[in-house]
């Protein structure tokens, strides 16, 4: 049930810091209900989208831009942070100290709603998993919202008037270090590896928020695994909760696995499924890794087995996911964009069994780049290093893989093309963020794909 009572919101004064899509739909939402709402932004409102600004301010909401002011937030009663808001920043542990109550937008929203949530978590894969598990859901026929840190935010669910089904929601580890009550019916932790070591403190702090997702779940509900990552075999939740695991071999207490090219999932003794993935679109091993955690989660929420099957052979997957852009000259462009750490870009590298022109760079994110040296060895015939972190990608690589250094992902593109061959593979997969030269890794995915098709035809 949904808890919004317990926040007794209406008539509060509450600061939503951020004015990016999650805190646009918080301070919608809670204008629309009788709260005194103030939005804090760091960045000049020159740089904000315009149409937000006026929306928010058409429903009597403050803005503060260009930098948060310390009083606003001592005389809040509570304040919403959006996901990309670091939660230790020095003015919310001020705030705390003084009795403010701070909350993540995951976690209003979360009280808001009374809709089972399958949630997703993971330093890969999430957002694949998420569109493909709303695919299967609707494809049976449920209303289903999908968002999260993917697209919609969850809070535009919260203040929206249409009813679902399932909110099959994209969790990411920043929105699971404000949790407090958070509680899907179905919690997926697909793997962990290093990343946002920028954000954390080491990797332990990291793998910690990751495995929040389910510290709220109960009996009936479900914590579901990748069994053959490292961190996660190790992981027993609580007994309260059902612990259902996947891994690619057959094992004692593993609920999915693959035989003779099908998965099996046996939820019981009475419940065994077989699905084949022949006609599975998707290269490479990770992504069959998260077809058993998709499969799995449909079973156990008791999709019907042709349903999943069906949709297995007609899922194409995603944009900016191991995206074929183009084929010239018998040489195939591949945008990999959302693969901005490096596990992500060294999966990708592995997907290919010819040879490969890495495009890798962008805003270092504080992790070791050897997994991504090792993935390339006798893979990539040549990497070509962009954006911030360039040089800490040619250090790594220097012996190893023979490499160049560009100033921009037209000369990138250019570059790949001109020492590549027929039957090569181009991959766009940076291993780091996108915000020293892009908005986001959508915006380089879209000028990578702009610059391949100004490319000749050949």
């Amino acid at each position: 049930m949904p808890q919004s009572q317990n926040l007794k919101l209406s008539g509060k004064k509450v600061v939503v810091v951020g004015l990016g899509i999650s805190g646009f739909w918080t301070a919608r939402y809670l204008a629309g209900h009788g709260v005194d709402v103030i939005v804090s932004e760091v960045n000049a409102e020159a740089e904000l989208d315009p149409d937000m600004c006026r929306e928010i301010r058409a429903l009597g909401v403050e803005l503060e831009s260009g930098g948060h002011v310390r009083e606003t937030f001592l005389n809040a009663d509570l304040i919403i942070i959006s996901p990309g808001v670091p939660h230790d920043m020095e003015l919310l542990r001020t705030a705390r100290e003084n009795g403010v109550h701070v909350m993540g937008e995951l976690e209003l929203a979360s009280r808001l709603i009374d809709t089972p949530m399958i949630a997703i978590t993971g330093t890969n894969g999430k957002s694949t998993v998420t569109e493909f598990l709303g695919r299967i859901l609707e494809n049976a026929g449920f209303e289903v919202f999908m968002g999260g840190n993917i697209g919609t935010p969850l809070m535009a669910y919260a203040a929206g008037g249409k009813k679902a089904a399932y909110a099959v929601v994209e969790v990411s580890s920043f929105q699971l270090d404000t949790i407090e009550s958070f509680c899907p019916f179905v919690s997926v932790v697909l793997n962990i590896s290093p990343d946002h070591l920028d954000r954390y403190p080491d990797y332990e702090n990291y793998v910690q928020s990751k495995l929040r997702i389910f510290s709220n779940q109960q009996p009936g509900q479900h914590v579901i695994f990748n069994d053959d990552d490292e961190r996660l075999a190790s992981v027993s939740p609580s007994s309260r909760v059902s612990a259902l695991r996947y891994g690619f071999g057959k094992k004692e207490g593993r609920h999915a696995y693959i035989k003779d090219k099908e998965i099996i999932v046996r939820l019981d003794d009475r419940s065994v499924s077989r699905f084949s993935f022949e006609s599975y679109k998707l290269p490479g091993k990770h992504n069959l890794e998260n077809l058993l955690a998709i499969v799995l989660v449909a079973r156990a929420v008791g999709i019907d087995a042709g349903v999943v099957q069906k949709s297995i052979d007609g899922f194409t997957g995603l944009p900016n996911r191991l995206e074929h852009v183009r084929k010239i000259d018998g040489i195939t462009f591949y945008n990999d964009s959302k693969a901005t750490n490096v596990d992500a870009a060294a999966r990708a590298v592995s997907s290919f069994d010819r040879p490969v022109i890495l495009i890798a760079g962008g805003r270092h994110k504080g992790a070791d780049y050897t997994p991504l040296v090792k993935a390339s060895e006798n893979r990539v015939k040549k990497a070509i290093f962009l954006g911030e972190a360039r040089e800490l990608l040619a250090t790594s690589f220097k012996g190893a893989i023979p490499f160049s250094v560009v100033e921009n992902m037209g000369d990138a593109v250019s570059e790949a093309f001109s020492c590549a061959r027929g039957g090569d593979a181009v991959l766009l997969a940076p291993a780091c963020s996108s915000f020293d030269m892009f908005s986001d890794y959508g915006h380089r995915g879209s000028i990578f794909r702009s610059s391949v098709e100004r490319l000749g035809s050949g």
